[in-house]
């Protein structure tokens, strides 16, 4: 056989030069080597199975034919492990910035000082601890007293974050990682102002008295604890026993803080929580405040949604230039037949050439996400969190695993289809491109979709409703781009020979050119909705936090002091806020079976259970809050009695419409059913409660009025006014919480800008591959146009007409997919209003338009300097 090869070489005519002629030589060599191999019977097979493989590998690389499709398996690949890398160092970042909120990752509550188990469980994990203790008391300055909340510290507080003390009520304010010395209090200003009090001032608390030596601007975790009764004192822990304060029947409050790795911190939470006592609350940062929680489930909803569509759009990029090089290889594949090589065989070369190609992309790929990452964290510096945590090992996992499933998922189909290329290829071209069919191709990517989500996304509902929307769009771009084609055939034959030959191109492989523009469509849809639509979700997100949101609280509002309350506020120019009535309340029954937190699993819901609720009457629906089952009652709940239920908390304690809940109000049990369910924007900042009562069954209780207003700098002398007139008010700042929320959301759409960029890089490779793909089939047409007397310029307007029209059938395509898509991500998703914006379209169409005519130019430029005799003599 060696010999007889040897004379087919010696008989041959010259080899063209060029292009054609590297890659003629290559596929025969691989071919001739294929045949040799196919002829062995011995056990070295695979080895030399693997070694042609790798020689053909780098062939293949020398004649072009992989660039593409590595350069797509890296960028997917890229985008993937940045993201990951880069979303898990945020995710880490925000997460310790929420944890100022609790001043530590985590916080046992208790009634008496922690157990020393406790204690010694967390030090042998290496757990960071700090203590507070915080009771409620009375400070007495000259002839004036005052109730306040003393809160005593120990050297390590806070944990997490860092407070912010001034020395006067003018300055501003520093931060600082000290607590006060001994002898020395720190007082919140509601205090220096209500007593007239300056740095320096004296203060007797219990048996001691303490010199006023700081004004506290801003304590971590007291933005947790909104509803404190009294302004806060602040002093060192050593101090505590000298005042005598602490006896057996003052309500004391111990924390214990802990801070440590995520894992460290998760495995001591879960070895605490079967060993809680009663009374041991355990709280982490998402069992806080539930405007945080609210803020980091969103941000990471769009980190994951930016991730999934990368995915997306890179596996539709392989998809192509798999296609492109399968059909490349088709000669190669009926030249190996043809020397005896078995289908067997032929699989093999080309499934270790995939994986060979693929563990080199993985490992670049894995690369490009880590200097990427690290770019940009560079470039943050000193704007994100101090400590962002290093990234670990699992993106790169992550990685190697995406690159193995996109090319089993996305590149393997048209493979799989070139040990099916007949021998007789060789002779008769007319058969055809070993092209798989749409179901197997579909069937593979599908499942290699599902499983690149269950990694990037892991949650089930999101994923869900990603596959319907990602399959009903891949759908509805086939269908309209079928039904446009079919249109053209009978739009062309009245326009000019230039356009008429561009848009019969399209006519003529109809099959082809509806890849292409969904091709197309599918990329450039997804770069409206990361570019234009993604703006509109994220302004509407951050949005939810109004420019005047509120900043202050008011709580232990009397009925009697309403009417003086808002005339002080018109006096200051300043908005009356909305008073709503509060009461306090413990849930004791579902449905007739008592309730406690024995009786769940669910750490948030045995918090939830064991203490006392603030609810509400109304008879007219809060701004802010939309029914999602049920009915509210408006002017009918003056007389019937109901409760309407947040849906969080509803879910939380498996809480169903039409429930009757029994709650213990001021010694009284009140019981009613559930008519409604609520969803709640807590990121509005409004007053909000988890459960609401109608007037009739609330309205008798004895109840305070609680109210939140925005206060303009120029107008601060409004809280000493309102101090000196309404003692018994407290009022609670909440700006650092409003900033610490609005401080997340940028940062999250900052991080989906990151993750635009690399899904910006697999929409213009969609658009790339999807012009490779027919290069060949265009190399063949352009060659025997130009034998036929056109001229250069008549078929560089010819490919004008041609990519002008796919651009504007893909752009219109593409403009009503990322509508659709915007809408469905607003309201099915994120929960937010949506509008249609006209630029949207407007982009889409025309920048399509003319951006697929200029990539179309540029790549198919070189096809008009190829030799129409070489080209028809090879075809």
């Amino acid at each position: 056989m060696r010999n007889e090869m040897s004379q087919q070489e010696r008989v041959q005519p010259p080899e063209p030069s060029g292009e054609a002629a590297t890659i003629a030589q290559a596929q025969r060599k691989q071919a001739v080597s294929a045949a040799a191999i196919g002829c062995k019977r011995s056990l070295s097979q695979p080895f030399n199975v693997l070694r042609l493989a790798a020689r053909a590998l780098r062939r293949d690389w020398r004649a072009g034919e992989l660039p593409i499709l590595a350069l797509s398996l890296i960028v997917a690949i890229g985008a993937i492990t940045a993201v990951a890398f880069f979303t898990d160092r945020i995710k880490r970042a925000m997460t310790l910035q929420a944890s100022e909120l609790l001043a530590a990752d985590l916080v046992v509550e208790t009634s008496q000082p922690a157990r020393n188990s406790l204690l010694k469980e967390a030090r042998e994990r290496g757990l960071r601890l700090a203590r507070t203790v915080t009771f409620p008391s009375v400070v007495l300055s000259g002839n004036e007293t005052q109730l306040v909340q003393v809160k005593a510290v120990d050297d390590r507080y806070p944990l997490r974050g860092r407070l912010r003390v001034t020395d006067a009520l003018n300055k501003p304010a520093v931060s600082t990682d000290r607590i006060p010395w001994p002898g020395t209090a720190w007082v919140d200003t509601q205090l220096m102002l209500r007593l007239g009090l300056h740095t320096g001032a004296v203060l007797n608390l219990g048996n001691r008295r303490f010199e006023v030596s700081r004004v506290i601007a801003y304590e971590p975790d007291r933005g947790g604890q909104w509803f404190q009764l009294a302004p806060r004192v602040m002093i060192n822990l050593k101090d505590l026993p000298s005042t005598g304060l602490i006896n057996a029947n003052s309500r004391v409050s111990y924390r214990t803080l802990l801070a440590g790795a995520p894992k460290v911190i998760q495995a001591y939470r879960q070895w605490l929580q079967p060993r809680a006592q009663p009374g041991e609350e355990i709280q982490g940062v998402r069992d806080g405040r539930p405007e945080m929680r609210a803020a980091l489930d969103r941000a990471q909803q769009y980190l994951g949604l930016a991730a999934l569509v990368a995915v997306l759009v890179a596996g539709a990029a392989i998809v192509l230039s798999a296609r492109h090089y399968a059909v490349s290889q088709a000669d190669a594949s009926a030249i190996m037949r043809c020397l005896g090589a078995s289908q067997r065989l032929v699989l093999q070369i080309y499934t270790w050439r995939l994986l060979m190609l693929g563990l080199l992309a993985s490992l670049v790929g894995c690369a490009l996400g880590y200097v990427g990452q690290m770019v940009l964290t560079a470039l943050l510096q000193g704007w994100l969190a101090d400590d962002i945590p290093p990234p670990g090992a699992a993106p790169i996992v992550t990685g190697m695993l995406t690159g193995i499933l996109a090319l089993v998922g996305f590149a393997l189909p048209p493979i799989l289809r070139l040990t099916h290329t007949p021998p007789l290829r060789v002779l008769r071209r007319e058969l055809g491109d070993p092209t798989p069919a749409a179901w197997m191709t579909g069937a593979f990517a599908f499942v290699a979709l599902c499983v690149l989500l269950v990694l990037q996304a892991g949650e089930a509902v999101l994923i869900g409703k990603l596959l319907i929307g990602a399959a009903a769009t891949i759908a509805a771009l086939w269908l309209t781009s079928l039904a446009l084609i079919l249109g053209l055939r009978h739009f062309h034959r009245h326009s000019s020979l230039a356009w008429r030959n561009g848009i019969a191109r399209l006519a003529r492989n109809p099959a082809n050119s509806i890849v292409q523009i969904t091709a197309f469509a599918l990329g450039i849809a997804a770069l409206l909705v990361l570019t234009i639509a993604r703006v509109d979700l994220l302004n509407t997100w951050r949005a939810t936090i109004r420019a005047h949101a509120p900043t202050h609280f008011m709580i232990n509002i009397q009925p009697h002091e309403l009417n003086a309350l808002a005339r002080l506020f018109s006096r200051y120019r300043l908005r009356v806020p909305r008073f709503y009535p509060i009461v306090r309340g413990r849930l004791v029954a579902i449905n007739g079976r008592k309730v406690g937190p024995d009786d769940y699993d669910d750490p948030r819901a045995k918090q939830l259970i064991a203490r006392d609720f603030n609810l509400s009457w109304a008879d007219q629906l809060q701004s802010g809050n939309k029914i999602l089952a049920g009915q509210w009652w408006g002017a009918t709940g003056r007389h019937s009695r109901a409760f309407s239920v947040e849906m969080g908390i509803a879910k939380d304690l498996g809480i169903k419409l039409g429930d009757t809940l029994a709650y213990r109000i001021a010694g009284q049990t009140l019981q009613a059913k559930v008519t409604n369910l609520r969803h709640v924007e807590w990121e509005t900042f409004n007053v909000n409660f988890f459960v609401i009562a109608t007037p009739a069954l609330l309205r008798d209780s004895s109840t305070s009025r609680i109210a939140a207003f925005y206060l303009p700098r120029q107008r601060e002398a409004f809280i000493s006014a309102l101090a000196r007139r309404f003692p018994s008010i407290t009022v609670l700042n909440v700006k650092a919480i409003v900033t610490q929320v609005r401080t997340i959301m940028d940062r999250a759409a900052l991080a989906v800008e990151y993750v635009f960029l690399f899904t910006l890089a697999a929409g213009l490779l969609v658009m790339y591959a999807a012009i490779q793909t027919s290069q060949q089939e265009r190399r063949r047409e352009i060659a025997l146009l130009r034998a036929l007397g056109a001229s250069r310029g008549q078929i560089r307007l010819s490919l004008i007409a041609e990519f002008a029209t796919v651009g504007l059938i893909a752009g219109a395509v593409a403009a009503a997919a990322a509508s659709l898509m915007g809408y469905l991500l607003a309201t099915q998703i994120f929960e937010l209003p949506y509008s249609v914006d006209p630029w949207l379209w407007l982009c889409g169409i025309v920048a399509s338009g003319a951006g697929i005519s200029i990539a179309g130019l540029l790549g198919t430029r070189r096809l008009l300097n190829h030799s129409p005799l070489l080209v028809l003599q090879r075809s």
